[in-house]
């Protein structure tokens, strides 16, 4: 599992010009399934993305205290098979890394499950769909979170 997670002012998605998911100040998740992830890749990577230290503690630090959930943050979480796509062989990206997509959209369902039992707020987009998402990334702050599973 890949998730590519970025500290946000804002963020909203589009699909067929009407916006399906709007956030405030919280972290813009862009998800990537593999497909042998598991529930065991899911709550690691719910946990992390809820507990990691990436919003200053006060107006007047810089340094990184306090995880979404002790801001009160939100979520906005998209399905983006694209992370797993493999571009070291000619002009074309492979995505046979990614999970199918029918298993991919039960694992997405259930990674938004898992955040929302956390209380926040959590939007989303619409699986499969054409996506234009917008970000107002605060920081800017970006990160990579990846989890393999031990299969």
């Amino acid at each position: 599992m890949r998730v590519v997670i970025q500290r946000v002012k804002s963020s909203s998605v589009i699909v067929d010009g009407e916006i399906v998911g709007k956030i405030g100040k919280g972290l813009n998740l862009l998800v990537g399934i593999a497909p042998s992830d598991t529930e065991v890749e899911l709550d690691w990577m719910a946990r992390k993305c809820l507990e990691l230290r990436l919003f200053p503690g006060d107006s007047n630090s810089s340094k990184w205290e306090k995880s979404v959930v002790e801001i009160d943050g939100e979520l906005l979480v998209i399905s983006q098979f694209t992370l797993y796509g493999d571009c070291r062989k000619g002009r074309r990206p492979s995505f046979s890394n990614s999970a199918s997509p029918d298993l991919a959209e039960i694992l997405y369902e259930q990674f938004i499950h898992k955040l929302k039992q956390s209380g926040l707020k959590v939007a989303t987009g619409k699986f499969g769909a054409m996506m234009q998402v917008s970000i107002d990334n605060d920081g800017p702050v970006t990160l990579l979170l990846e989890r393999e599973s031990n299969n």
